[in-house]
């Protein structure tokens, strides 16, 4: 903020045009504060390197000025950046060429900051085109400094790139041992329908959560989803040991062929509001409680009882509804056979529907096709952005037993078997005998 009185006065006699007072306070303590960071940075760079000197004594790392000036977009609007530089006229031994510093805290072409990056994709995927990003963000951001169509429409291509780039990584090197998979349908501006994005997201055997893939898909078919679980498999994607997903998804008929010897187990939030869907509103607050009972429940046990109490309950009047609970038990109550810590991660598809909470619902569509490239690689970005907020599972050590095939009854741990336990040193994870 102003660190003076002369600062604050400065501003206050200022004609800021439309911008408000506060807004214009909280810019300049933005820019000082930038510049002292900038500073501070390349103070120790030269500190650091104040030893090396050349055959005339003199230093080889100095100040060297001041860059031009230029406008940053941040999220408190445009910020006029002034960096020093750095004269570096050491060599690197190994390439002969010159060492260059470089800032970490502004790259030397950004002029904008990652949180605005991250608004773009979000933007598209709303349906805005991408010729209306600069008086959108201009209004905003109070300045379209730095977001003009060429570079919205350069980072578009990037983003593509860096798209493709991802779905054609090797998988052999990550053991996913849950997966969650989900089709999300999103309407940006396509000639013929609208963008199906076929979502994978897993656990690692550390318990940290990551995208696998993110494609293009044709109404969530049988056939889309095989191409894309072929291709994982290609790549060297193990089997997870269990799967997450709609019972509505063309997604369990690929499992079956691509990796049959993993787990389904189904998403309760889909469960319950296609079972609701199959009952009059009147029966809908004693369906909930009573569905409630089922995932909710303490142990399987309990659970299958509280299935059958369902189905006698709203069997006989409505059939249909009892059926789509009755009709995948097993595929309901499988996490129940894996640790109780990590009951509340396995029971829905919400990793993939938080992400996609903010666009999936969406039904204004702008003006104009869109490309389809296009959507992937913005629905890759605004996953990319979720992804660095995503926690690790609950008791995230349980997921390396898991997948060296521990048995856990009820939540808990059970005894050791021989075999098992082989599997588990194959795995590098000795499982334990329980207490």
């Amino acid at each position: 903020m102003p660190e003076t009185v002369a600062d604050l006065s400065s501003l206050l006699a200022s004609d800021g045009g439309d911008v408000s007072l506060i807004d214009r306070i909280v810019r300049e303590g933005a820019r000082k504060m930038l510049a002292a960071a900038l500073q501070a940075e390349v103070d120790a760079y030269i500190e650091q390197f104040a030893g090396e000197r050349d055959e005339q004594g003199r230093r080889l790392v100095v100040r060297n000025g001041s860059a031009r000036p230029r406008d940053i977009a941040t999220g408190a609007g445009p910020v006029e950046v002034t960096a020093p530089r750095v004269n570096d006229r050491r060599t690197d031994p190994a390439t002969g060429q010159r060492v260059r510093f470089s800032s970490a805290i502004l790259p030397k072409w950004a002029r904008k900051t990652p949180q605005v990056s991250e608004v773009l994709p979000l933007l598209y995927l709303h349906g805005l085109s991408s010729g209306d990003f600069v008086p959108a963000l201009s209004q905003f951001l109070g300045s379209s400094a730095g977001l003009s169509a060429p570079v919205i429409t350069k980072l578009t291509e990037q983003w593509k790139a860096e798209a493709a780039a991802f779905m054609d990584r090797d998988l052999a090197g990550t053991d996913y041992v849950y997966v969650w998979a989900d089709g999300i349908h999103v309407n940006v501006r396509l000639e013929e329908a609208r963008l199906c994005l076929l979502v994978m997201i897993g656990v690692r055997i550390d318990g940290r959560k990551e995208l696998i893939a993110l494609a293009d898909g044709y109404r969530e078919s049988t056939e889309s989803w095989c191409d894309l679980l072929r291709d994982c498999r290609r790549r060297g994607m193990r089997a997870p040991v269990l799967a997450m997903g709609d019972g509505a998804l063309g997604f369990w008929g690929a499992l079956r062929d691509t990796f049959p010897e993993t787990r389904e187990q189904r998403c309760w939030f889909h469960k319950i509001a296609n079972v609701l869907d199959a009952l009059p509103k009147s029966a809908h607050p004693g369906a909930k409680k009573a569905l409630q009972e089922i995932w909710n429940a303490e142990n399987k046990t309990e659970a299958s009882k509280a299935v059958k109490a369902f189905e006698k309950a709203y069997g006989t009047k409505f059939p249909k509804a009892a059926a789509k609970v009755t009709g995948c038990e097993e595929e309901l109550l499988a996490f129940y056979d894996y640790p109780a810590e990590h009951w509340v991660h396995l029971r829905t598809t919400n990793p993939i529907e938080s992400t996609f909470a903010t666009v999936r619902h969406r039904t204004k569509v702008t003006k104009g096709p869109g490309s389809r490239a296009a959507g992937i690689a913005m629905a890759f970005k605004l996953v990319q952005a979720a992804e660095r907020r995503w926690r690790s599972v609950n008791a995230p050590h349980l997921v390396a037993l898991v997948r060296a095939g521990a048995e856990f009854r009820n939540g808990l741990l059970v005894e050791r078997s021989e075999p098992n336990n082989q599997a588990g040193k194959a795995s590098g994870v000795e499982i334990p005998e329980a207490a």
